[in-house]
């Protein structure tokens, strides 16, 4: 049978497929929007939703809310073993990094913060919020409160153009670190900030590193479990 005796949500969905597998559209790049899709093969949007639904569900595209539907790939992955830059990470996949900071401030260490820093409550702490992308996607918002003591100039930092991990590695080099992994849903701010819905579980890896015989740094890293795993050996 020939692509055109299909129905058109087929004949769209194995041109999406043909256009993937040619390496015309890549893993992790943006497919042309349902409304685009529509325009080309003069159906009804119904119709190009059905295919991009199937080839999600197929797990050959990923859609993500409020950013585009995008080529599927493997799950990005992150050693636990060693503490590394992500945006490395992501270099070494040949892929590109991008990073937006949401928030850089100073701020006062509640009970629960004080207890981890081993400071006491009120203490003044560095904070940051930063969303790291692999290619279109964002991959890991990065939740950091930061001891002033052991990185002063934290806040006069620009980390669209290096990692706060890259400086604290840096001014603060590593003598331990504490981490946890848990599976979360992730708050509102943080489900916004990685594309998702309120109903996706995320991957949080909860990271206390130690430098100059001080807490440096306590970090919450918010992954989307469909697009993230941790691996490692030891």
């Amino acid at each position: 049978m020939t692509t055109n005796n299909l129905p058109a949500f087929q004949r769209i969905k194995s041109y999406v497929l043909d256009q993937i597998q040619a390496g015309i559209w890549k893993e992790g790049e943006a497919i042309p929007t349902e409304e685009a899709l529509t325009r080309e093969f003069g159906v009804s949007r119904m119709t190009v939703n059905r295919a991009i639904r199937e080839l999600s569900d197929e797990q050959i595209v990923l859609r993500v809310q409020g950013s585009g539907t995008f080529v599927a790939q493997q799950k990005y992955q992150s050693t636990l073993v060693d503490i590394r830059n992500i945006a490395e990470e992501i270099a070494g996949r040949g892929h590109v990094h991008r990073s937006e900071l949401q928030q850089l401030e100073r701020c006062k260490a509640d009970e629960a913060l004080a207890r981890q820093f081993e400071l006491p409550t009120q203490q003044i702490l560095f904070h940051s919020v930063v969303v790291h992308f692999e290619n279109a996607l964002p991959i890991q918002v990065e939740d950091r409160y930061v001891n002033p003591a052991i990185a002063q100039d934290y806040l006069a930092q620009d980390f669209t153009s290096q990692t706060p991990n890259a400086y604290l590695m840096r001014v603060a080099p590593l003598q331990g670190v504490n981490f946890a992994i848990e599976a979360r849903l992730p708050p509102a701010d943080i489900a916004e900030l990685l594309g998702m819905t309120a109903h996706e579980p995320c991957l949080v890896l909860k990271r206390r590193t130690l430098s100059q015989g001080q807490v440096a740094s306590v970090a919450s890293l918010w992954h989307p479990a469909s697009r993230y795993q941790f691996t490692g050996s030891f």
